[in-house]
């Protein structure tokens, strides 16, 4: 059960709107700050923490709002406030209609993302990573995965946000590593190894199954999670190639993905700036007369990522016409996207029809 209840008010400031979702550490909410608008709240599960521990569990607002930048969420307050069960801590960031890349790249139920969009946001997510990779020592993040990017509309278009940096850590000023942690399925090989080191070309790899995933609609490696870190036989078999999977793949872009899935680090991009210079530098070729969109099994490879609203249809179509209404009738047009955003998760038939509305 959720520790925050609809309507809700925190401190005075904040209503609760809406549960969004949690991990081990945190829950997230939708809130409503009382001038400010919509925003989402991060509140640690843990109570009665001393004022340095509190302040550890912050570390990642402290860490957001220093390395500030438009492909990064951006963090609004930090503090802490009294419950019946003690004090907790909380952050409040910038709130994403549409939530996480997870839910629009399943949104598009057996159909591919198409190409340009998913380059779009692949070169998004290395611009924001690619300020913490270039701190001194660098920072590196240690779960990117879709459920860590979040994705919405704006004025100017999709913009994608790197979010969830609670793992984020500087790495050895002298070796350039930290200790491994994530999410197994987007690990880099040499976080299996004895050693469990992560980098900068650890992110990379990330990034590369991430962009795998989004042109082909399955995952690279097949990582078990009931083996943990003892996944090293993973890797032993060869991955698809994406080319093979998806037509609009040509041997350049191919070429980019198989480098960030490098089993050596060291052949790797070394860091998200290096992974987008090359992505800038792609071009779509032009299509030829049997490039036609590739669909593939959806619903037993976007399965791997876990478990995701079941379809809805009745309801998609309800949000829809509630999203359209707080458009044209309230002006509300933020609000509309968001819910917009929320029928197409429920109804993914329904992006076709309305994604164009939800740009404008």
């Amino acid at each position: 059960m959720p520790l925050l209840q609809e309507g809700e008010k925190i401190k005075g400031t904040y209503e609760v709107e809406r549960f969004l979702g949690e991990g081990a550490f945190a829950e997230v909410y939708r809130v409503r700050h009382r001038f400010l608008g919509r925003q989402a709240m991060k509140l640690f599960k843990r109570v009665g923490m001393t004022q340095d521990e509190i302040e550890e569990m912050l570390g990642e607002a402290i860490l957001l709002s220093r390395i500030g930048h438009p492909n990064i969420v951006r963090v609004f307050d930090a503090n802490i406030f009294e419950t019946p069960n003690g004090i907790r801590g909380y952050f409040t960031m910038e709130n994403v209609s549409g939530g996480s890349l997870d839910k629009f790249w399943r949104s598009f139920g057996a159909n591919l993302i198409p190409i340009e969009t998913t380059l779009d946001i692949m070169r998004q997510i290395c611009r924001g990573l690619a300020v913490a990779h270039n701190e001194k020592p660098p920072i590196i993040h240690r779960d990117i995965k879709p459920q860590n990017i979040l994705i919405g509309y704006e004025a100017d278009g999709l913009r994608a946000r790197v979010s969830d940096f609670g793992l984020a850590k500087k790495v050895n000023p002298m070796t350039l590593l930290a200790t491994a942690a994530g999410t197994l399925g987007f690990k880099p090989p040499e976080t299996f190894s004895k050693a469990k080191a992560d980098s900068c070309a650890g992110d990379v790899w990330a990034l590369g199954v991430t962009l795998y995933l989004m042109l082909t609609n399955r995952l690279p490696y097949e990582v078990d999670p009931a083996l943990g870190w003892s996944n090293k036989k993973a890797f032993e078999k060869e991955c698809v190639l994406p080319a093979s999977l998806n037509m609009d793949v040509d041997a350049g872009l191919e070429k980019i993905v198989l480098r960030c899935l490098e089993m050596d680090p060291a052949k790797r991009y070394q860091n998200a700036k290096e992974l987008l210079d090359v992505l800038g530098m792609w071009k779509k070729p032009s299509p030829s007369k049997e490039s036609v969109p590739k669909k593939t099994g959806s619903s037993e490879s976007k399965a791997s990522l876990g478990a995701h609203s079941p379809v809805n249809q009745e309801e998609g179509q309800r949000l829809a016409r509630l999203a359209i209404k707080k458009a044209k009738d309230e002006g509300r047009l933020f609000e509309a996207a968001d819910i917009m955003e929320e029928a197409f998760n429920k109804s993914p038939s329904l992006r076709e029809k309305y994604a164009n509305q939800v740009r404008l």
